[in-house]
Formats: structure tokens, C-alpha cells, sequence
């Protein structure tokens, strides 16, 4: 009796693992989240110029108790901490970006805010002396090393979170005005 034999392609046994991977693993790419669309709630066009527009959203920062860590005419960072609970801190921190329009006369703000977590780490260590003639000795001395680490990191992906910040930040919006007429005449002098 003769038997048949089934013959399965080199190329195909090399594939079926990583198939087989692909087909297994459930995590979610989260660069499919990114939508690139029109409109963003990570941006908003102000009138004004981009230096009048970082302006105000600095004044926004900083009367919400914010610490301003870096600013230039058209960029800066800002962060402010939290603590919830005795072990727990939060901080958020906001980097904004203006750009001129094109025109002259408005500028849009690029913002973009992030919530970090951290947690209390601890790690025990014990103590241990080492005498030549009885050899090494543990002694109960134990000391507790506390610190904070980074548990969690997100970007704040909420429009309500951005029109309240943008709310504030037109609040403090100082407009250039350019008209000569409205501005006062200084007296000739003779």
C-alpha cells in the first residue's frame, strides 16, 4: 500500500509562526487613534500677532498657578503639581506653540498637555557587618528608601479640557491696535 505525502512549502513553515503571533497578540496600535483632521481641539486662531497670542496663553498659565518653565516669543512650557492622596502626584504640564497665520493680523495656538502620575517606590535594606573571626553578621538595622516614579503618562486628549484653557486664554488676548487716530497725540513742541 502506498501512502501519500503531503509536502508543505519551506516558506510556508517559516510564516505560520509569525501568523500564528499576529492572530494571538490583542494590543491595539495607537497610531490608529491619530484622525489628522480639520479641526482639532488642540488648536484655536486668535487675532493678533503670534507674540500677543503666547502672551496670553502665559497669562492663562500663570493665573491658574501654573510655573513657567521655558517661554519665547512663540513657545513655551508650563507645569503644575497635584497631590490627591499622600502617596499619589500629579502634574500637568502644557507646551504651546504660535504661529503666525500668513495675514498679519491673526495667529493660531498650537497647544498639547500632558498628566503624569507617580507613585511612592519603597525599597527595604538591611544592614550586614562582617567580623573576621565570627564571619558575617546580620544586624536588624533596616532603612526604608522612598521615591517618587512615573506610573502613568498621557496626553489630555479632552476638547472641554482645551475650550477652557482657550476660554482663558482669549480673556488675557491683548490686541495691537494699529489705528493712529485712536492713539493720543504728543503736543508739538516749539
Amino acid at each position: 500500500m502506498s501512502r501519500t505525502r503531503f509536502c508543505v512549502p519551506p516558506a510556508l513553515v517559516a510564516l505560520l509562526p509569525l501568523v500564528l503571533a499576529a492572530c494571538t497578540t490583542g494590543k491595539t496600535a495607537f497610531y490608529h487613534q491619530e484622525e489628522f483632521s480639520d479641526t482639532s481641539a488642540f488648536s484655536r486662531s486668535f487675532p493678533g500677532s503670534e507674540k500677543a497670542v503666547c502672551e496670553a496663553a502665559r497669562r492663562a498659565l500663570l493665573g491658574q498657578g501654573y510655573v513657567i518653565n521655558k517661554s519665547t516669543d512663540n513657545t513655551m512650557d508650563g507645569n503644575k503639581s497635584f497631590q490627591p492622596a499622600s502617596d499619589k502626584h500629579m502634574e500637568i504640564a502644557f507646551h504651546v506653540v504660535c504661529a503666525s497665520n500668513g495675514n498679519g493680523k491673526s495667529a493660531t495656538m498650537f497647544v498639547s498637555a500632558t498628566q503624569d502620575g507617580y507613585g511612592i517606590k519603597k525599597s527595604n535594606s538591611s544592614a550586614s557587618l562582617g567580623v573576621s573571626v565570627l564571619g558575617s553578621v546580620s544586624m536588624p538595622f533596616a532603612a526604608s528608601d522612598d521615591s517618587m516614579v512615573r506610573v502613568s503618562s498621557e496626553t489630555i486628549r479632552s476638547p472641554d479640557f482645551y475650550d477652557r484653557f482657550f476660554g482663558a486664554a482669549e480673556r488675557y488676548l491683548l490686541v495691537d491696535v494699529e489705528d493712529d487716530s485712536a492713539s493720543p497725540k504728543k503736543p508739538e513742541s516749539k
